[in-house]
């Protein structure tokens, strides 16, 4: 018997002023399950994982269904979206050093996403729980760099510490968007393999936002896992993992694949291009 989708988006289409960014957009997401979305800058990637925590301008015009564990959250008050947003469904955001506040101690920080659902804790419980999850995203000395400002860390690091922010009060979808954009192929595969080891150990679902192929396909490494492809606005093949890199149907997901080099390439052919 299919699991329940934990995630389950209907029709979803968004526009700003007489610009249709997303047409007609449908994806699903069980628990434990991550769905790749992958597409060229433009595409409609991260205004539909802005659509799923309504953090859209209020100049947006969205129309269609987005479902949560069975709840619409289209026509949730705002009072009871906060209390999804950030504890339920968390997202690392694009680019850390401009995600994090460049005048705020880190440890101040990750402690801020935690205390906006739990202000019962105690400024002890709340360090406490701060320093698990600096220690759980693998930050070293984690207690001694509570006090540190962002430009004291490395990309890396920076990246690692948003992480910490959105599983800290343990989400149950993550949305990260571009993890690793901007980052080192090492610090890249460091970062990947830390998201699948928090999905194992939380059971996480996750909606995995990037523009590289080879990202998604490490990102999306289980047997259930998924692949949507984006063109326009619109997903134009959805699939398996292994089905979508080993048979793509769709036109432009055969370009993108052939856009990418790989060690087989023949150097003496151009590659590919998405136009």
């Amino acid at each position: 018997m299919a699991t329940p989708p934990l995630l389950e988006v209907t029709d979803l289409s968004i526009a700003f002023g007489e610009h249709q960014a997303v047409h007609s957009l449908s994806l699903s997401i069980a628990p434990g399950e991550t769905l790749g979305l992958v597409g060229e800058s433009g595409s409609g990637k991260s205004a539909t994982s802005l659509a799923l925590l309504r953090l859209l301008p209020p100049t947006a015009r969205l129309t269609g269904s987005i479902r949560f564990d069975g709840i619409d959250l289209f026509n949730l008050p705002e009072s009871a979206m906060r209390r999804h947003r950030g504890r339920n469904i968390a997202m690392i955001f694009q680019e850390p050093m401009t995600a994090l506040n460049p005048v705020m101690r880190v440890g101040a920080q990750v402690g801020e996403a935690l205390q906006a659902h739990h202000p019962e804790l105690s400024r002890k419980a709340v360090r406490s729980r701060v320093i698990d999850a600096m220690n759980e995203v693998a930050l070293p000395n984690a207690e001694q760099r509570l006090t540190d400002y962002p430009h004291q860390f490395s990309g890396g690091q920076r990246q690692r510490l948003l992480i910490a922010m959105a599983i800290i009060n343990r989400p149950r979808l993550l949305i990260a968007d571009e993890p690793t954009t901007a980052l080192d192929v090492t610090v890249q595969a460091q970062v990947l393999a830390l998201l699948k080891d928090l999905r194992k150990t939380h059971n996480l679902a996750m909606l995995f936002i990037s523009h590289d192929l080879a990202v998604v396909a490490q990102a999306c490494d289980q047997p259930t896992d998924k692949v949507a492809v984006m063109q326009h606005g619109r997903i134009v093949e959805q699939a398996l993992t292994q089905d979508l890199f080993l048979q793509p149907q769709h036109p432009y997901t055969r370009r993108l694949l052939a856009s990418v080099p790989t060690m087989q390439t023949d150097r003496t052919v151009p590659l590919a291009t998405l136009r």
